[in-house]
C-alpha cells in the first residue's frame, strides 16, 4: 500500500512557514495539510485563503497537493475563495453541512477533489449516502481545534470499520485520511487499520530532530 504523508502546518513555526513547508516537500511529503478554523465550529482560529495562496508557489512546482480542511461553519461561503487561492482538495465536516451532497458537488464542479470528515463522536453511518461522491474521507482521531493532542484509541476501530465498508462497496479508490495524534509509535497501527493518508503535525514540526528526519522516522516505522 502506498501510504501518503501530509504534514499539517498547524504545528509549524509560522515565522518560518515557507521554509518549513519547503523542508517537508524536499523530504518527500505527499500533501501539505492546511487546517482552517473559525473559532465557532472549533475553539480556535487559524488561517484563511491568503495562507493557501502563499503556499501554492511551494507546492505546485513539486506536484504536492494542497489539502485544505475546512473546520468552519457554513463552509460553502468560502469555497470559491479557497479555489482561487490554489487549494487542490477541500474537506468539509458532516456536522457543518446540512446539504452535504450539494456542498460536495459544488467543490467538484469547481475542479477540486472533495473530502468529507467526521469528528470522533460522529458515527460512520452519517457517511453512507455520500460515499460514492467523494474522493477522500477524513477520520478525526482527536477532537479538532488544537495540535499536539493524544490519539483517541477508539479511532483504530472506526478506521478499520470504514475500510471494510469501502472495500465491500468497491470504493477502494477513496482515500482514507486520518488526522490527530499520529507519531512513529502508532503509525503502523493506523495503517494496518486501513488508513492511506496520514496527517501529522507535532511529530513532524515539533520534534527535536529535523523535519526531514521526522518524516523519515514515520516512513521507517511503516516499514
Amino acid at each position: 500500500m502506498n501510504v501518503k504523508i501530509a504534514p499539517s502546518i498547524l504545528s509549524a513555526d509560522f515565522a518560518h512557514l515557507g521554509d518549513q513547508v519547503q523542508q517537508a516537500i524536499t523530504a518527500r511529503a505527499d500533501y501539505i495539510h492546511v487546517d482552517v478554523m473559525d473559532g465557532h465550529f472549533v475553539p480556535n482560529m487559524t488561517v484563511g485563503p491568503l495562507i493557501v495562496a502563499a503556499l501554492k508557489p511551494y507546492t505546485q512546482p513539486a506536484g504536492v497537493l494542497l489539502d485544505v480542511h475546512l473546520m468552519i461553519e457554513k463552509p460553502e461561503r468560502l469555497i470559491p475563495d479557497f479555489v482561487r487561492a490554489g487549494a487542490d482538495s477541500l474537506t468539509v465536516h458532516v456536522e457543518t453541512c446540512p446539504n452535504l451532497h450539494r456542498t460536495v458537488e459544488y467543490i467538484k464542479e469547481l475542479g477540486l477533489r472533495a473530502g468529507v470528515t467526521l469528528n470522533p463522536a460522529t458515527p460512520l453511518g452519517t457517511l453512507e449516502d455520500i460515499l460514492p461522491y467523494v474522493d477522500m474521507i477524513l477520520i478525526m482521531s482527536v477532537n479538532p481545534g488544537f495540535g499536539g493532542q493524544e490519539y483517541i484509541p477508539a479511532s483504530t476501530t472506526k478506521i478499520a470499520h470504514l475500510r471494510r465498508i469501502l472495500d465491500e462497496r468497491g470504493l477502494e479508490n477513496i482515500e482514507l485520511e486520518v488526522d490527530g495524534g499520529i507519531h512513529p509509535n502508532n503509525v503502523a497501527e493506523v495503517v494496518r487499520a486501513g488508513a492511506t493518508v496520514l496527517v501529522v503535525g507535532s511529530a513532524i514540526f515539533n520534534g527535536q530532530a529535523s523535519i526531514a528526519a521526522n518524516i523519515a522516522a514515520l516512513r521507517s516505522a511503516l516499514e
